[in-house]
């Protein structure tokens, strides 16, 4: 009985927080209400860097795998904001400690994830041995290319390697990077793309399976994974890239569809098409759709008029789902599909997806890139 009373005190102070910043202006610029989000951010990344030593969700659990690379690729985005080292000494510490080198299978995309990582240091530092052994990883993978669908066959992936791919190919000034990206990202695409409901399938199992309510199967943090690295590898892909069009269209194409698919919370639920199935709100896909869609208003491909309104209520659901001690609440555990969960679950990629989604608040209200 405590436990539901808690969590439906906890979806009140969502809903309120939801309605106080859609209906207040909240995110004007140069405001009070601008502050907040970065208290919450500082506390949420506070909490999750306290917390590294005891956590273990999965064998895929350490500092050069996929669960934890987007929380440092968060912090670092917190760094880069404030200057304050608490926020870029531990990153920098763990990269070392992993002597800079990717996770242990020799092609996965998961352990290229940490790429990102490394070479965002580098950027601040420009010590090429910082990014030495991921530019030998994808070498030698490109080496003996595979198809993409064969490589990358779960739409994870998509977040995890070809946004390593993009900043390696500015950090090297190599086009190569780019060209392996695209036929790797494209052949996926062609895949586990959708395109009458303009969303990925997570993988092949899925594409004839369906939900209770009769609809396919489209899990949120999978596609969030997707748009998240969608805005990741528009970020570093060069304006004039001849590929670029491209990236953008499929980006516009989930976007348009994702916004439609948004709860009246201002949450995304696990399953996109049935949200009766898994009911409650789920952070960690959220977060991964409020930083594309934000990301995507501040550097002009998505309307303002028509996205800010989704971001700030997506924002208003995630500021809500973070505690007073900076725990964030209802993070889908690993897994591959639309799941339960509760409001004490949590994991670094849910408290990264907030960190990076945040970061794009606070430029949509300063009206910076």
């Amino acid at each position: 009985m405590k436990g539901a009373m808690k969590e439906a005190a906890m979806w009140k102070r969502t809903l309120f927080l939801s309605f106080l910043l859609v209906n207040t202006g909240a995110f004007a610029a140069d405001t009070p209400a601008t502050r907040p989000v970065l208290s919450i951010l500082k506390a949420a990344c506070d909490w999750q860097l306290a917390h590294l030593s005891t956590a273990h969700l999965s064998n895929d659990h350490g500092n050069n795998a996929w669960i934890r690379a987007p929380f440092f690729l968060g912090d670092l985005a917190l760094y880069r904001r404030t200057g304050d080292d608490r926020y870029l000494t531990p990153i920098l510490d763990i990269a070392k400690q992993n002597q800079w080198q990717p996770g242990k299978r020799p092609r996965h995309a998961d352990d290229q994830a940490v790429g990102q990582v490394y070479l965002e240091l580098y950027f601040l530092n420009h010590d090429p041995a910082e990014i030495a052994p991921i530019k030998d990883r994808w070498d030698a993978i490109m080496a003996q290319p595979m198809k993409g669908r064969d490589d990358w066959w779960w739409c994870d992936a998509l977040f995890m390697a070809p946004p390593a791919l993009a900043r390696l190919a500015t950090a090297t000034g190599d086009h190569k990077y780019i060209d392996y990206l695209n036929g790797q990202y494209w052949d996926t695409t062609d895949f586990l793309y959708d395109p009458a409901e303009h969303l990925f399938f997570r993988d092949k199992s899925y594409f004839q399976t369906r939900e209770a309510n009769g609809q396919k199967i489209f899990w949120s943090r999978g596609n969030g994974w997707v748009l998240a690295g969608l805005a990741s590898v528009l970020q570093y892909l060069p304006a004039d890239d001849a590929s670029r069009p491209r990236f953008v269209k499929l980006f516009t194409e989930i976007s348009e569809r994702v916004i439609t698919l948004q709860q009246p919370d201002g949450f995304w639920r696990t399953s996109l098409l049935d949200p009766a199935s898994c009911p409650g709100g789920e952070a960690s896909g959220t977060g991964f759709f409020c930083y594309a869609l934000a990301w995507g208003v501040n550097n002009g491909i998505l309307p303002r008029d028509k996205y800010q309104p989704v971001v700030e209520k997506a924002w208003g659901a995630l500021s809500g789902a973070v505690d007073g001690d900076g725990k964030l609440h209802w993070v889908q555990l690993p897994g591959a599909k639309p799941a339960k969960i509760n409001s004490d679950d949590t994991a670094e990629y849910g408290v990264g997806a907030l960190l990076l989604a945040g970061d794009q608040v606070l430029k949509l209200s300063e009206g910076t890139k």
